[in-house]
């Protein structure tokens, strides 16, 4: 599937704010979470909704409202929780779960530290979230946790990606659809993401 890059004036500025080594961690964590609910607006431009009836001040009319119960927002430890409130301020009734992980040096294989999700993901839209997309490994091993887990219909968001990441991803998670604000030149060989922003997880917690 393509990879949907947000192309904006908006989110130009916003990224190169973002960028500045000089920006301060409140500032970061805020254009972070900013840049994740514009990531979810395009992410849900497919969502199906329901004919309701309500009552305006003036009259009866049929609306059309989105099942929130049918979304679950799944952020990657620790920097994938800076872009949940940014997708809560969309859709604050939406389940929530958690993946924590880090990778045996000895087997190279994913290990989970830490699992939470809602039930019945079958039944879902579910949602990754993870700043950046740069060699792709934890991004992966998330999405196949969750495939087994049952779901279905997954997306995954993130603010910078790798064409490195993205094209591992596709590779592995040729049917998750992958929305970004920019994909960036390269990974150097420290597997950082060129130009990127640094680590984001030590920027949204001021641990750098």
């Amino acid at each position: 599937m393509e990879v949907i890059e947000l192309n904006h004036p908006l989110v130009s500025h916003k990224l190169s704010i973002l960028r500045n080594e000089k920006t301060g961690t409140k500032e970061f964590r805020e254009i972070v979470s900013e840049l994740s609910t514009i990531l979810c607006y395009e992410a849900m431009k497919d969502a199906e909704l329901e004919n309701v009836e309500i009552k305006t001040p003036i009259c009866k009319m049929q609306a059309k409202e989105l099942n929130e119960d049918n979304y679950a927002f799944i952020p990657i430890l620790r920097a994938g929780t800076g872009m949940l409130d940014g997708l809560i301020r969309v859709m604050p009734n939406a389940k929530i779960g958690h993946i924590g992980m880090y990778r045996n040096e000895e087997t190279l294989k994913p290990v989970k530290y830490y699992y939470k999700t809602p039930k019945d993901l079958e039944k879902r839209e579910v949602i990754v979230l993870d700043p950046m997309l740069a060699t792709g490994g934890s991004g992966i091993d998330a999405l196949t946790m969750l495939k087994e887990s049952g779901a279905k219909k997954l997306k995954f968001l993130c603010i910078i990606a790798a064409p490195e990441g993205i094209k591992k991803m596709q590779e592995i998670h040729p049917d998750v659809q992958i929305y970004c604000a920019s994909v960036d030149e390269k990974l150097n060989e420290n597997g950082y993401i060129v130009p990127g922003l640094g680590d984001a997880g030590d920027r949204i917690f001021g641990t750098k």
